[in-house]
C-alpha cells in the first residue's frame, strides 16, 4: 500500500504506521500498522523522531466528508502543539520570534532597541537562571532555517548562567546576557546570500562574515544603557587566547574576560546544533572538545563554569546514553564532570561513563 513521510508536529492521530519505528533500541518503538493516539506523541518526541512513514489511505479525507475531517485534523494538529511544547520552550520560541522581528528590522537599517530585546529577554533569563540544565536542551530547539536567531538567544541564556557561576551581580549578569543577545546583530548587514550559504564559504565570503563584529560595535555603540565593557565583549567575541581569532587577532590578556564568557556560549551552542553542513552534537561530548580540543583558545575558567553545570545536576536526573538508554544520574564525577554514574532504567546495571568512555550522555530527558 501506498505511503508517505509526515513531520510528526503535522501527524494526524489515527494515521496508521507504513513501518516499524527504530530508534537505537534492540526493539521497535512502535510497530508497523499501529494506530498514531495521542500517547505515542510524547515517545516520539522522546526519541526525537522528527517523520514517520504513514499509510496515505489512513491520512486522505473521503470526499463526503472532507470539510468536517479538516476541522477534525485542525483541532488534533493544536492538541499535538499542545502535547509536545512545554512552557519553557513556548516562552523560548515566543522570544525567538520576537527577536527574529527585531533581526529583519536590522536588516531594513533599523536602530538596535537594546530595551525592547532586554525586555523580552528577561524572563528567560530569570527562568534559566533558576533551572541551568535547560541551557543542555536549547539545541533541541533550533533549526537550520532560523539558525541565527535561536543562536543570538541561546547565546544570552548561556551566558547567563556562566556569568552567574562565576559570581557577577544580578546587574552584570544582564548586561553580559543582553551582550551576547546582540553579540551577532552585524550578521544583519552580511549579504543574505552568503549568511545562509549551504555549502563551504570561499576565502572572500568568510573575509565577508568574519567583519561582522566590527558592525556589531558600530549598531550598539551609541547604546548608553550597554557598558563599555560590554561593547567591547560584542566585538572582541570571535577573537582567542591564542590569537588564532578574529577580526584583529588579539591574544591573551588583550581579550576581556566577557569576550570569553560569550565566546564559550557561542562555540558551545555553535557545536551542539544542527546546521546546513552537519547534525547536531551531544551537549556533553561538545563540553569535552571544548575544554580538550580546544583548549589553550578560551578562558580556562570560563569554561570550567560551564562544566559545572553539569556537576550541579540533582541526582536522579534522567538522562539519554549515546548507546540508546536511558538512566538516571546517581553520582557525579567531581573530576569528570560530563561523564557521571548512570543507572538504567529497568535494571540494576550501572554505568561509569567515566571507565566507559566509548558511552556518552546524548542529552536530557527533563
Amino acid at each position: 500500500m501506498d505511503s508517505r513521510l509526515v513531520k510528526v508536529s503535522d501527524l494526524r492521530l489515527g494515521s496508521i504506521l507504513a513501518k516499524d519505528i527504530i530508534a537505537n533500541t534492540q526493539y521497535p518503538i512502535m510497530y508497523k500498522n499501529t494506530k498514531v493516539t495521542r500517547d505515542h506523541l510524547p515517545v516520539l518526541k522522546a526519541f526525537q523522531i522528527s517523520q514517520v512513514p504513514v499509510l496515505t489511505s489512513s491520512i486522505e479525507p473521503k470526499k463526503d466528508t472532507q470539510n468536517e475531517n479538516a476541522a477534525i485534523t485542525s483541532d488534533q494538529k493544536e492538541r499535538i502543539e499542545e502535547t509536545y511544547i512545554t512552557p519553557f520552550e513556548k516562552k523560548y520560541r515566543d522570544v525567538v520570534e520576537k527577536f527574529k522581528l527585531e533581526f529583519l528590522n536590522w536588516e531594513s537599517g533599523s536602530n538596535v532597541d537594546i530595551t525592547k530585546v532586554r525586555s523580552n529577554l528577561l524572563p528567560l533569563i530569570n527562568d534559566v537562571l533558576e533551572n541551568k540544565e535547560k541551557i543542555f536542551i536549547l539545541n533541541e530547539f533550533s533549526d537550520s532555517k532560523n539558525y541565527i536567531y535561536h543562536h543570538s538567544i541561546a547565546i544570552s541564556l548561556i551566558c547567563a548562567v556562566i556569568a552567574q557561576k562565576m559570581s557577577y551581580s544580578k546587574g552584570d549578569i544582564i548586561q553580559i546576557a543582553i551582550a551576547g543577545a546582540v553579540a551577532d546583530c552585524g550578521m544583519a548587514k552580511i549579504r543574505k546570500r552568503i549568511r545562509e550559504k549551504n555549502g563551504p564559504l570561499t576565502e572572500y565570503e568568510f573575509k565577508e562574515i568574519q567583519e561582522h563584529p566590527y558592525y556589531s560595535l558600530q549598531m550598539i555603540n551609541g547604546i548608553s544603557i550597554l557598558k563599555s565593557d560590554m561593547k567591547i565583549a560584542v566585538y572582541q567575541h570571535h577573537e582567542r587566547l591564542d590569537g588564532s581569532g578574529y577580526p584583529r587577532g588579539d591574544k591573551g590578556n588583550a581579550i576581556s574576560i566577557y569576550s570569553h564568557i560569550i565566546a564559550v556560549a557561542d562555540v558551545f551552542h555553535a557545536m551542539t546544533c544542527e546546521r546546513v553542513y552537519r547534525t547536531k552534537e551531544s551537549p556533553f561530548k561538545v563540553l569535552e572538545m571544548i575544554r580538550e580540543s580546544e583548549f589553550g583558545k578560551f578562558n580556562i575558567k570560563v569554561v570550567q563554569a560551564l562544566i559545572t553545570c553539569v556537576a550541579d545536576l540533582s541526582l536522579g536526573t534522567k538522562v539519554e546514553l549515546s548507546n540508546g538508554y536511558e538512566g538516571s544520574i546517581v553520582f557525579t564525577n567531581k573530576t569528570s564532570a560530563t561523564r557521571p554514574v548512570v543507572k538504567l532504567d529497568g535494571s540494576n546495571d550501572i554505568i561509569d561513563l567515566a571507565k566507559n568512555r566509548s558511552i556518552y550522555i546524548e542529552r536530557l530527558v527533563l
